[in-house]
């Protein structure tokens, strides 16, 4: 009964997560995407350390195969498997998880939105450091790092309210299923 358990709370959070990452295939404002409350979500409810960064991870790189060879393809060669230049997105990611790892052992209100500032704090400093190290568009200088930041910094207004809009979605539909459905009860 505990795996039946464990395995059908598993699949509907994997179920949740996989649509959260196909948001970002509809037309969305900049970074008014489900990525941060994805990574939020996984490592708040998956109980397995592993699935809890698999899971989102996972749902984002099948969304990034589908953008980078369906819809960026100008920007690439060929077909891409993973993008070098996202590996500071993937690192921020994994930060966001364990955010919600250890931050929302309850998840309420508050825990959500606070965990949600977090992560678009932590997704922005890792993400626009990622574009600044790689040095084709700002110099490898401070001034150059501030630089990127500033610039970037009308993405994380955007990075905010998707974090907040994303957040309540995913957590808000659980949390009420959970409330009507026993089965995913299980942390």
């Amino acid at each position: 009964m505990m795996s039946e358990k464990l395995s059908t709370r598993h699949f509907i959070l994997a179920g949740l997560l996989i649509l959260a990452a196909f948001s970002r295939l509809i037309p969305h404002p900049p970074n008014f995407t489900a990525v941060g409350a994805m990574a939020l979500f996984g490592g708040a409810y998956v109980s397995s350390r592993t699935l809890a960064i698999i899971l989102p991870l996972g749902a984002l790189w099948v969304s990034d195969l589908i953008l980078n060879n369906l819809v960026y393809t100008e920007y690439y060669q060929g077909f891409v498997l993973f993008s070098s230049g996202h590996i500071w997105i993937y690192i921020s990611f994994i930060a966001i998880v364990l955010i919600g790892r250890f931050t929302m052992k309850n998840v309420t209100m508050k825990s959500v939105g606070l965990s949600g500032a977090s992560a678009s704090i932590i997704f922005f400093l890792l993400s626009n450091f990622g574009v600044w190290i790689g040095g084709l568009m700002y110099p490898l200088s401070l001034s150059g790092l501030i630089s990127c930041y500033v610039a970037a910094l009308p993405f994380f207004g955007w990075t905010l309210i998707g974090n907040a809009f994303y957040c309540t979605m995913l957590f808000g539909s659980f949390e009420f299923a959970s409330n009507k459905i026993s089965v995913l009860h299980a942390r």
